[in-house]
């Protein structure tokens, strides 16, 4: 009888053995194909995050812009007489970044960007899309570092500004700016921290983002493309990104350069942006035009970037009227102009090559110059 049985297990044996192979062999296959399909859903899933990001940064980057300016120095000091010190100044060529914030042009940036002795501001702003353009700065807060800038330009995309409120330590969060003279860059990070104050008047959110030389004044924002910190500053030994980063609130940044705005416009005039030579008589008028009827003030220059360029009034125009007045020498042009504040729109009539063409547009900021013969 044991005989018999170890005869018939020897037989059976071997195609039991076979059969749990390959019943295990099956169950391994089934796991890895619902392994492979999670895996694949998970990439599916993380496809939108992905491209969410891509239209985020992309929406924001148009906002932000290059900005170089001209800084004057004290590059020497020299003592001349008993009571006479003489000063050696310099310049400096200076690079950042700044945020495009209002549709009429208003651009907020760091002072520290443009900031130079005697409040002598030149600046000139390059858009992503390639277009360039001169700068003024029109208003500034030291305490926050701010600065405001205006540009006459059309079609202009101002930045979303979200809630930094809403930040948690650990959020994604990109850096957008100018670094290095190398174009625009994007970089990424989280929130470091939040709530330092490194002796500022708010308190500033710490990232790990890239903030580089030329970074400064440019935008973080958060997942979703919306403006939470305005760059400012990083801590460094060598004066370059070491993974410490400080931005502005987006929220008192935003909201301290409309206050610097309003304060702007209230106290300044409108400024067309044309230099104007004599009024026109009929004896100058035969002279340059052939014809002894023409009046009005003759377009010296216009200058680049200012209103009246922007509108599309050259030098040899002659500007007859503003908004319906006659224009008859120069004081007519200063007066209907000042009585405008920088943004109000502004119809200008000129005559060019024997005809009458009328030009829209909205005033800027500067100071009207008008020469008399």
């Amino acid at each position: 009888m044991t005989s018999r049985l170890r005869n018939l297990l020897s037989f059976t044996g071997w195609p039991l053995v076979c059969g749990v192979l390959v019943a295990l062999t099956a169950l391994q296959f089934v796991e890895l194909r619902e392994l492979r399909g999670m895996l694949a859903g998970l990439r599916h899933d993380a496809a939108p995050e992905v491209a969410g990001h891509h239209e985020a940064i992309a929406s924001a980057s148009a906002a932000v812009v290059s900005i170089s300016a001209t800084r004057v120095n004290v590059e020497a000091i020299e003592r001349t007489g008993a009571d006479r010190v003489d000063l050696y100044l310099g310049e400096q060529q200076s690079l950042g970044s700044g945020i495009i914030i209002d549709s009429r042009g208003f651009i907020l940036t760091n002072l520290h960007v443009v900031d130079t002795l005697f409040d002598a501001f030149d600046a000139s702003v390059a858009l992503r899309d390639g277009r360039r353009t001169p700068a003024t700065v029109i208003a500034w807060d030291e305490t926050r570092d701010l600065a405001v800038l205006h540009v006459n330009m059309d079609d202009l995309a101002p930045i979303e500004v979200g809630d930094e409120n809403l930040l948690a330590v650990g959020d994604a969060v990109f850096s957008i700016g100018y670094p290095h003279h190398i174009g625009q860059s994007v970089s990424r990070g989280i929130v470091s921290s939040l709530g330092h104050d490194l002796d500022f008047s708010v308190n500033m959110i710490q990232t790990d983002a890239a903030i580089n030389p030329g970074s400064s004044g440019g935008a973080l924002i958060d997942a979703g493309g919306q403006l939470v910190g305005v760059n400012s500053s990083i801590v460094s030994e060598t004066g370059t990104f070491a993974g410490i980063g400080f931005a502005s609130p987006a929220g008192v940044a935003v909201a301290a350069a409309r206050e610097l705005i309003d304060e702007a416009v209230a106290a300044n005039s409108g400024y067309l942006g044309v230099l104007t030579g004599e009024a026109l008589t009929a004896s100058s008028s035969e002279i340059f035009f052939g014809v002894d009827h023409v009046r009005g003030m003759l377009v010296e220059s216009v200058d680049e970037g200012g209103a009246a360029a922007r509108a599309g009034i050259e030098p040899g125009d002659v500007i007859t009227a503003i908004n319906d007045s006659a224009v008859i020498d120069g004081e007519s042009i200063v007066m209907e102009v000042r009585e405008k504040k920088p943004g109000d729109i502004v119809r200008v009539q000129v005559y060019r090559e024997g005809r009458t063409l009328e030009f829209e547009t909205a005033l800027g900021f500067g100071q009207a110059i008008v020469f008399d013969p």
